[in-house]
């Protein structure tokens, strides 16, 4: 029997931003990507357009190895492993494909971070944080409801959804491969492979 995964992988850099959230809500992790593959190859959140610029926010891939996480010489993450049903991850598949087809349509949610920071439920169309859009995603394909306004889920609720925790750590240690994610000090952790 096939089965099928979808990865959310929750991240804290070093960036001014982050570091904000971090002292204010206390956060473990501050930012929250979502991929469709174990080897993290096809990653996709709301961020930085440009590395060194935070005032232009985008939809975009993500690489732990480029951007904002290149500049990290540690990288504390998490990645939560969500078991889902065949119609669950095609509809997962086909809003990621929608976001990506219509990159230039979305914007970082600036005033969505106030917002959240606020603890105040405010939405809109075609703006995103990062945790809102892993929720909105999740969310759309059934995967999950936690029954609050989308922009005020933060990348620590994705570690109590139901998923299983399947690395926890710098994820600049880690090394992907096409069968596992294992990182290279005492305790590694395989997935299981298909």
């Amino acid at each position: 029997m096939t089965t099928y995964n979808i990865y959310v992988v929750l991240t804290r850099t070093n960036t001014i931003i982050s570091r904000l959230i971090h002292g204010i809500k206390h956060d473990q992790y501050t930012h929250a990507s979502i991929s469709l593959d174990k080897e993290l190859r096809h990653m996709y959140s709301f961020g930085r357009k440009y590395t060194y610029n935070p005032f232009i926010g985008r939809f975009r891939k993500e690489d732990i190895n480029e951007g904002v996480f290149k500049l990290c010489d540690t990288l504390p993450g998490a990645i939560v492993e969500l078991e889902v049903s065949q119609q669950q991850y095609e509809r997962t598949k086909a809003m990621l494909d929608r976001f990506i087809s219509n990159t230039y349509f979305y914007k970082y949610n600036y005033m969505g971070l106030i917002h959240s920071m606020l603890n105040k439920p405010a939405l809109s169309e075609n703006r995103f944080l990062c945790s809102e859009f892993v929720y909105h995603i999740l969310e759309e394909s059934n995967i999950i409801d936690l029954n609050i306004s989308r922009n005020l889920v933060r990348p620590q609720n994705f570690l109590y959804v139901g998923g299983k925790v399947i690395y926890e750590g710098d994820l600049k240690v880690l090394k992907l491969s096409e069968k596992n994610i294992h990182r290279n000090t005492v305790k590694p952790i395989q997935l299981s492979t298909q």
